[in-house]
């Protein structure tokens, strides 16, 4: 597949609560963020089909009812926006994004533990050469 036009922060709210689900119909989607905050029924059907057009998800009809289902995983466009976040920000560089967010938002104690041991499995494997 091709690249796939970036979710705005509205789309990517909707696009979570469809890969919570794994299918669903509008209602459904707007059911579950209407929990949370005031949203209309018409704004959820719009960004519904912005997914669609976009190749997030897919559709068919259950009787007169259009049910989605994701066409693209989470970890696939978590993926694809770091990495243009990454390009962007950074110029391709992943050493000052980790900076960042290490410095600025903070890492805990089991956080930390659970860094090293990846910085030691990658080390292991070859990766940190």
């Amino acid at each position: 597949m091709g690249e796939r036009p970036a979710l705005s922060k509205a789309e990517l709210e909707v696009a979570r609560v469809l890969w919570e689900l794994g299918e669903a119909t509008v209602r459904q989607v707007h059911e579950t963020l209407s929990a949370s905050r005031k949203i209309d029924f018409a704004t959820v059907q719009t960004y519904m089909r912005r997914l669609e057009s976009k190749g997030y998800a897919r559709t068919w009809l259950d009787g007169r009812t259009r049910v989605y289902t994701p066409s693209v995983k989470p970890a696939t466009v978590i993926r694809e926006t770091v990495d243009d976040l990454v390009e962007r920000l950074f110029g391709g560089e992943t050493l000052p994004l980790m900076q960042h967010l290490i410095e600025d938002r903070g890492v805990s104690g089991e956080d930390l533990a659970q860094l090293r041991a990846l910085l030691d499995r990658l080390e292991e494997d070859g990766h940190g050469k």
